[in-house]
């Protein structure tokens, strides 16, 4: 019986060695030669499943931000089984864009790298918008629900104190990256950064 071929195993693997070639080498080291003697298939079969370098790029970044999204919201999930006060669940979320481990280090890079090129890049730059969209809905809803449960003050304005958290996760994420795992305490700052909005205890607006 002839093998039957998962293509979206086959994009994925083939997206998965662009990353790493992305997140090691920088565009000047990306081509679709090399993606395939990294992914250990043809230059062909590349050709096959993405008409361009431009399709390739698209896909990539959105498999970098797809894969992040669900660690995210696997973390929700659990801290909803958790019972957890919001703010914590907001904190061990936004660890996730952090590159504290190889995968997340490798997704970082190529978010970035992706996202200069949206600077100049339609295609790019609709897929990042959506992805920031996403992110800040996210944060929003989270920060809407502590103001719920009493962990927010009444009248905070949800999306600026979303705003504000995720741009310290962003800059945090760059110093990570630049300084190294392990050089400072990220959770500690990123810790510090919620905690400035999520204020209260669960329950307090309640007595």
């Amino acid at each position: 019986m002839p093998r039957v071929v998962d293509h979206d195993q086959r994009r994925a693997q083939i997206a998965r060695a662009f990353q790493r070639m992305l997140a090691a080498e920088g565009f000047a080291g990306v081509s679709f030669s090399r993606v395939a003697a990294e992914a250990g298939v043809s230059v062909g079969l590349i050709q096959h499943y993405f008409a361009g370098k431009d399709v390739l790029l698209r896909f990539a970044y959105e498999d970098a931000v797809s894969r992040m999204s669900e660690r995210v919201r696997a973390r929700v999930r659990e801290g909803g089984a958790a019972r957890l006060p919001a703010g914590e669940v907001l904190l061990d979320s936004l660890a996730e864009l952090l590159p504290l481990d190889e995968e997340r280090d490798v997704e970082y890079r190529v978010r970035q790298g992706l996202q200069a090129q949206a600077l100049h890049h339609a295609g790019l730059a609709d897929v990042a918008r959506r992805a920031g969209g996403d992110i800040l809905g996210y944060v929003t809803a989270v920060v809407e629900n502590g103001a719920e449960r009493g962990e927010v003050e009444p009248g905070v304005d949800a999306v600026l104190a979303a705003r504000m958290i995720l741009a310290t996760a962003q800059g945090l994420a760059d110093q990570v990256a630049l300084s190294g795992v392990g050089a400072f305490p990220e959770r500690d700052v990123l810790r510090r950064a919620v905690a400035t909005v999520f204020t209260g205890r669960p329950g307090s607006h309640d007595r």
